[in-house]
């Protein structure tokens, strides 16, 4: 994995955060590149690991799912042995330590009741270097942060790499396929067509088809992992962020279109909107607390938490 990108490099990627299946040539015409120049830029980039592409299900499209967010706390002299037991885990989509060096903050995919009770009654307890822990289920999650490019792209680069939110439909009724479209595009979001058809069992043109019908139904929104920091993102947190209910809906639509916010849900629980940020620096960071936050009338309380270490980003174990 690389420890540093140019400028060149660090556009490309933040084009794939945006367009994770963008082929060579869209990514050279939105970026003012030629197409060799993105090939030979971006191979090295998924060939060491720096760039990796992954699906994640949308659960609002899966009633058996059940969508959660735990803040767990721990012994610190155990926290990262907790940390990567929780990324081992196939139902965790991410984990990150927190900024007091003795919490974590995880989302999980339960399959069903069961298995939330499970998780909640018998392993956490069951885990001597687990004190305690709340749980927030995500009721929903606001799509508009997936647009999140560090600021590298200009509003037109992203219009032109994204696809036109006119273009959304209505969740499809699910076929026999989509459960093997869905797993192979989970293990490389980057697969090709005729992958994803001896996958499915199915022709390339079907694939395609039937990916496109998906992602404009947003059944599974495509994704790129990668170390933010590469991108010049510094400053990662978590905001658990109280805002009055009548106010929620304006108030996560408003936070979610900001450029530095990467994901943004409502959620049970005191804190009813939880935002995950990635800025420049503290100020930056600062910044977004005062003159974004700090105007909106709905907002009545707010728990900042840095993010130390990222150990699961969008179903990945980072390495």
């Amino acid at each position: 994995m690389r420890q540093t990108l140019n400028e060149t490099d660090r556009r490309i990627a933040a084009a794939l955060v945006a367009s994770p299946r963008a082929s060579w040539r869209e990514l050279a015409h939105g970026l003012g590149l030629s197409e060799r120049t993105v090939v030979r830029r971006v191979t090295p980039l998924y060939a060491d690991g720096t760039l990796r592409a992954t699906a994640v299900r949308n659960p609002a499209c899966f009633p058996h799912l059940i969508p959660l967010a735990l803040r767990i706390r721990c012994r610190p002299n155990k926290i990262h042995q907790v940390a990567r037991a929780l990324a081992r885990r196939t139902d965790t989509v991410w984990v990150d330590i927190l900024g007091g060096g003795d919490e974590i903050s995880t989302i999980f995919f339960l399959d069903d009741p069961d298995a939330r009770n499970t998780l909640l009654l018998r392993d956490l307890p069951a885990t001597d270097a687990v004190g305690s822990w709340t749980s927030h289920t995500l009721l929903r999650v606001f799509p508009t942060a997936f647009r999140w490019t560090a600021g590298l792209l200009s509003p037109e680069e992203l219009d032109r790499l994204t696809p036109d939110p006119a273009q959304r439909t209505a969740p499809p009724a699910p076929l026999d396929i989509d459960t093997a479209l869905i797993t192979a595009l989970t293990e490389n979001g980057r697969a090709t067509y005729t992958e994803l058809a001896r996958r499915a069992g199915t022709t390339a043109l079907t694939a395609r088809r039937r990916l496109d019908t998906l992602l404009r139904g947003q059944v599974l929104r495509l994704a790129t992992e990668l170390d933010l920091a590469l991108l010049g993102a510094h400053a990662e947190a978590l905001l658990w962020i109280a805002v009055r209910p009548g106010a929620l809906q304006e108030t996560a639509q408003t936070l979610s279109s900001h450029p530095h916010v990467r994901f943004c849900a409502a959620i049970t629980g005191p804190a009813n909107l939880l935002v995950a940020l990635a800025a420049a620096d503290l100020d930056a960071l600062y910044t977004f607390l005062t003159d974004t936050v700090g105007p909106l009338d709905g907002v009545t309380a707010i728990d900042t938490t840095p993010l130390l270490a990222t150990v699961k980003r969008t179903g990945l174990i980072r390495h």
